[in-house]
């Protein structure tokens, strides 16, 4: 009898009567890149396999509505900001979507400037006489004219890319501090860049994010993709350069090099002292008031409907 039961289970955990892995999607909202360095690096080196997930990572471009994909129910899983969760919740109170993990711990949205204005502060930009590119619709832009005051400079839209900034001494950008900087000094300039979380604005970024009814069907899988990508996290954080060469083959936007030297740039954005990619409710909290003195949202969700650490 013994035997048999040791044949059987045996035959239970042999390859043919393994669990198949659970399929799921992470889409992203924006191109392969090092914001995104650990959910590949776990896909590269089988970590979402060994945690039983077939993960399909999903590459965005500009505008990807990522929030609207997980409150609709195209996708279990997308990278979203802190502020557009809060958003999301504020209008569609039905299916609301929370954050999971959070890669940036201090945003990297920057404003770019050229180094011989000598500018001092994100405030003395504003103050210039010269062109600033930004969405004014964007959060952040926002906040900080609420702050400074109606802009001296002139404010034109953001269309992407570094090419009027090279070709114009005066002019000053948006950008993502792994991105947008590098391309400039890559063509000869000399950059400045100021953090506008330094200015008090500080969502966090790169979060991976699900709706409520995912967390409450599905509380395994959660567990799993979250686990997962920090492992995928903390390999690459450790050492980022088979990575890179991989995402490098997905976006030729970008060089090896700049993918080497954007994953320094970002790592102490990511790193804390606490668990990685996890969140506070005081951050939660202040970001909510935030948005609510912008007059952005309506409601004042709590923490706790917003993100849950796992």
């Amino acid at each position: 009898m013994k035997t048999w039961l040791l044949g059987l289970s045996l035959l239970l955990a042999s390859p043919a009567f393994a669990q198949p892995p659970t399929s799921v999607t992470l889409a992203l909202n924006w191109k392969a890149e090092p914001e995104f360095g650990g959910f590949y690096s776990a896909a590269l080196q089988g970590i979402y396999k060994k945690h039983g997930l077939d993960v399909k990572i999903l590459e965005g471009g500009s505008g990807t509505p990522t929030v609207q994909m997980l409150a609709n129910n195209k996708v279990e899983f997308a990278i979203v900001s802190a502020d557009e969760i809060i958003l999301s919740q504020d209008r569609n109170a039905k299916n609301k979507v929370k954050g999971l993990f959070a890669v940036y711990q201090t945003s990297p949205y920057i404003v770019m400037t050229h180094a011989e204005k000598n500018f001092k502060t994100l405030k003395d930009v504003f103050a210039s006489e010269g062109i600033l590119s930004m969405q004014s619709g964007l959060p952040y832009y926002q906040f900080l004219v609420q702050k400074f005051g109606k802009p001296k400079v002139k404010v034109v839209p953001y269309t992407g890319g570094v090419s009027n900034f090279l070709n114009n001494k005066n002019f000053s950008q948006q950008g993502f501090i792994t991105t947008e900087p590098l391309s400039a000094e890559k063509a000869g300039a000399k950059v400045k860049s100021f953090l506008i979380a330094d200015e008090g604005f500080n969502p966090y970024l790169v979060v991976i994010a699900a709706t409520e009814e995912t967390l409450s069907k599905k509380p395994e899988l959660v567990k799993k993709i979250v686990t997962a990508s920090r492992e995928g996290w903390i390999s690459y954080l450790k050492d980022p350069k088979a990575t890179n060469q991989y995402m490098a083959t997905l976006n030729k936007s970008l060089d090896l090099e700049t993918f080497n030297k954007a994953a320094d740039i970002q790592k102490p954005l990511i790193e804390t002292k606490e668990t990685l990619g996890s969140m506070t409710s005081a951050r939660w909290e202040t970001l909510v008031q935030q948005l609510k003195d912008l007059k952005l949202i309506k409601s004042s969700p709590k923490a706790q409907d917003l993100f849950v650490n796992q």
